[in-house]
């Protein structure tokens, strides 16, 4: 947004004003850069007299009428976004005609041309607050209104908004009227889209009219029936759990194209990252990934768009409740049963290293303007969040928490809400007091560590046995949790439980008398099936059975604890980097969820490239590419797992022979049954080439003759700025920091410069990145602003010299609070690879 309106600003707007409706009128036949917005506002006033403003982003103002008083158009405030409204009455009505930019970050009214067939494509993200970018408006979730949209469009466009078109003249179309809903939730999308229709039909009859829509070039890889399916899954559960039906008239999911999150949930026009229209084979875990995504955003119809926070504090309850939902839905709904082990490896993964950060943030957290919001949408006010819902749930059960939340939407529907509306029903419905534990876990931060600690006779029998809980010293809260200890036995057939214990977890130690008397097991596993929210230690004995045999527990859940014990105890440099890679590669072939294969080889190779003692990292690498090569051969052919190794092994190659079997593969003079290398492969298979100096410029334009699409544009945008040359280098940063580039190819741009293996060539860039981060922050839009200073960040620099660089500019340049939490972060990264390279070092 222009400005960065503050939690003040918007408590006084609301407290002054009702807002009744908008009518927006846009015209998207005037031009490239430029189309016409006209919006009429009509809103009360509690002080007649009194003055207010409001939001409009990038605009040439041609016209602003209040009450039927012209007012002056160059009163209009460009710098901070606003038109002053003076003098109000205690009914207004303010007519806004204005010409608004396109935008090319993917903010706003994004405009795209596809560079298959030329064709135009365009659609709207605004939040956190970027509705004002397509048309004037109270831009805060708490001002709803009722909003009616007309355009008009080119011929042969289809345009899609939150409701059905009700009329349409010539090139003209309007839009029925929405209920009251919050103005980001608001959503434009235009263009030639190709569109599958159908319905989800209830059990009485009634109907959901449903539309799939993506650009007219990908609509053969569209598999539109699939989404169709879960979305009809979604809906079944949904309204039986919420015992309310959805809450607008249709329901239409927009693949667009160069998104810059995965979903976003406007109402009844749901808009989805491109890359889930997989153009080429992707493991099912891909397709599970999109389902989650699928019913997150459904999820929100009624815990966001129904029922809206009052402002961005509580975005943490509207992501985490969306989060839970959506796994919940997939266990008990869908083919992914097993979704809550990719939830514990893969999102909780995401909350324990957002939660170790300096930067870490109660739940519920303290926003103080828009900015703050904008860099808060991590891995506390998501996976942290719903990781706390599920532990609430197992502690008020599963049906008191689904019935308060009924009560909440009852009561508030249409509405705006606080934490407290929804905890007061959950009280209600339980008869729990939920004070203490909000207090405990919403509005304090850090994580916990629960080690198992005991004593054992001559027999192995447990003579002791005490859970001690830990906290950092600068977030020192012991919380209470309620956890389960498993007791698990090597067998013939695998690393069983033996015995389970439930019990909670309150303070510095936890005696649990019901294992004393017990033989001691092979594994113990504090907060075995994942109940509580806390990292978890694996005693020596313990870790000793994963190293010999992690692939033999034969549950999943339980095997995807244990890898992320491993994983954590390596981050937090308890485990040497040599080992983990070790323990990855000696278990990698007893795990068959495709979800966690690709997430441990993913973190083992981040471990060679970051967290490796220098002098090993080839060695970590050739290891890696050693046993991937052997297991991509010995996998099933055609499988998720064969493809899953091939990756990873086109990742990790460095030996000439292990480059010449990537060459071989994307040159077709090699093969192994049953592996398609298809477009996407294709371009990982060069990408690795190219970043070893085994490819060039040539074939990056040969490859992107063959595949002459948006897709194919990023791909050779980051395979250009990955070529390891001096020369390669200076031409991406100067593309990157000229701001000229569109989000897709800045982001695919910035993300080969980047290259973990190039650390030579990045040193120099360092005193450049901090020489610009300052200007970039200031005069970018938020996204694009906020992308530079985390991606180009020196991170992969893991030298005292970074800590020592960031610090100083810390110190010396006041930057705002915002920009200043994603430096204390790349910090953070950068002193954690230090410690976990000097324990690796020690290992060696």
């Amino acid at each position: 947004m222009a400005g960065n309106l503050t939690r003040d600003e918007a408590r006084e707007r609301a407290r002054l004003l009702d807002v009744e409706s908008y009518a927006v009128d846009l015209d998207l036949t005037t031009g490239e850069e430029r189309f016409a917005s006209t919006t009429v506002i009509r809103f009360g006033c509690g002080e007649p007299g009194a003055s207010t403003f409001v939001d409009l982003h990038g605009a040439v103002v041609r016209e602003v009428v209040l009450n039927g008083r012209p007012l002056d158009p160059a009163s209009y405030d460009a710098g901070r976004g606003r038109i002053p409204l003076p003098d109000l009455a205690a009914d207004n009505e303010v007519t806004v005609v204005a010409d608004l930019l396109y935008s090319r970050s993917g903010e706003g009214l994004h405009r795209f041309v596809d560079p298959v067939d030329r064709e135009v494509y365009l659609y709207t993200q605004f939040e956190t607050a970027d509705a004002h970018r397509m048309f004037t408006c109270f831009d805060q979730p708490d001002l709803k209104a009722t909003f009616q949209l007309s355009v008009t469009a080119p011929e042969g466009w289809e345009v899609i908004t939150n409701e059905a078109a009700e009329s349409a003249e010539g090139r003209r179309r309007r839009f029925a009227p929405t209920p009251r809903v919050s103005t980001y939730i608001t959503a434009l999308v235009a263009g030639p889209y190709h569109v599958v229709r159908d319905e989800y039909r209830r059990e009485d009859g009634s109907t959901i009219p449903l539309g799939v829509f993506c650009r007219a070039s990908l609509a053969e890889h569209l598999d539109a029936d699939a989404i169709i399916d879960v979305s009809r899954q979604g809906f079944e559960f949904f309204e039986r759990v919420f015992a309310r039906p959805y809450p607008f008239a249709k329901y239409d999911q927009l693949f667009v194209p160069e998104f810059n999150a995965g979903a976003m949930e406007n109402a009844g026009c749901v808009t989805f990252l491109e890359d889930y229209v997989f153009r080429s084979r992707v493991t099912d875990a891909a397709y599970e990934r999109r389902a989650e995504t699928i019913l997150h955003e459904m999820a929100h119809m009624w815990f966001g768009d129904l029922v809206t926070m009052r402002w961005w504090d509580d975005l943490w309850l509207n992501e985490s409740f969306a989060t839970y939902m959506s796994v919940l839905c997939q266990s008990e709904a869908t083919r992914w049963t097993g979704s809550w082990t990719t939830f514990a490896n893969l999102m909780k993964a995401w909350a324990y290293r957002q939660d170790q950060l300096p930067s870490t943030h109660p739940i519920s957290a303290d926003i103080p303007d828009i900015r703050a919001v904008e860099v808060n949408f991590d891995g506390i006010t998501y996976a942290k969040g719903a990781s706390v819902l599920k532990q609430l749930v197992a502690y008020v059960g599963l049906e008191n928490f689904l019935e308060g939340v009924r009560r909440y939407f009852d009561r508030h529907a249409w509405g705006n809400t606080v934490l407290t509306d929804l905890l007061d029903a959950l009280e209600e419905t339980s008869g729990r007091d939920l004070t203490s534990w909000s207090k405990e876990w919403l509005e304090t931060a850090g994580v916990n560590t629960l080690r198992p600690v005991y004593e054992t006779d001559g027999d192995g029998t447990f003579t002791s046995f005490t859970v001690v809980q830990e906290a950092k010293a600068d977030h020192p809260t012991l919380r209470s949790h309620r956890v389960a200890i498993g007791l698990y036995d090597r067998t013939p057939e695998g690393i069983v439980r033996r015995r389970r214990v439930e019990l909670d977890v309150v303070g510095e130690r936890t005696d649990v008398a019901e294992l004393v008397g017990e033989r001691r097991p092979d594994l113990v596993l504090v907060n075995d099936d994942d109940l509580t929210y806390a990292k978890v230690r694996l005693d020596e004995h313990s870790l000793r059975t994963l190293v010999e045999g992690i692939g033999d527990i034969k549950d999943g859940l339980p095997r995807a604890l244990c890898w992320s014990a491993a994983w954590d105890m390596t981050r937090d440099a308890e485990m040497a980097t040599r080992d983990y890679v070790k323990l990855v590669l000696s278990g990698i072939r007893g795990v068959t969820d495709i979800s966690v294969t690709q997430t441990l080889l993913r973190q083992a190779r981040t471990a060679v490239q970051q967290y490796a003692a220098p002098e090993w990292r080839t060695t970590g690498l050739q290891l890696m590419a050693d046993a991937l090569y052997e297991l991509a051969h010995e996998a099933e052919h055609g499988s998720d797992l064969q493809l899953c190794y091939v990756q990873a092994f086109a990742a990790a190659a460095t030996s000439n022979e292990h480059l010449a079997f990537v060459r071989g593969l994307l040159e077709g003079t090699r093969a192994l049954e049953g592996l398609t290398v298809d477009t996407e492969l294709r371009w990982g298979l060069l990408r690795r080439l190219v970043a070893t100096g085994a490819a060039g410029p040539a074939e990056i334009d040969d490859e992107y003759a063959r595949d002459a699409t948006a897709a194919g544009e990023r791909h050779a945008a980051g395979c250009k700025a990955a070529i390891p040359t001096t020369e390669a280098k200076a031409d991406a940063w100067a593309r990157v920091i000229g701001g000229e580039l569109p989000n897709a190819v800045f982001r695919a741009t910035l993300g080969g410069f980047v290259e973990p293996e190039q650390v030579d060539l990045l040193v120099p860039y360092a005193e450049r990145y901090f020489a610009e981060v300052g200007r970039i922050w200031a005069e970018w839009s938020s996204d694009m602003a906020q992308t530079f200073a985390e991606v180009a960040y020196p991170f992969l620099i893991i030298d005292p010299a970074t800590v020592a660089r960031t610090e100083a500019f810390l110190e010396a340049g006041d930057p705002p609070p915002a920009l200043a939490r994603l430096l204390s972060e790349g910090r953070d990264g950068v002193a954690r690879a230090l410690r976990a390279r000097a324990k690796d070092a020690s290992a060696g």
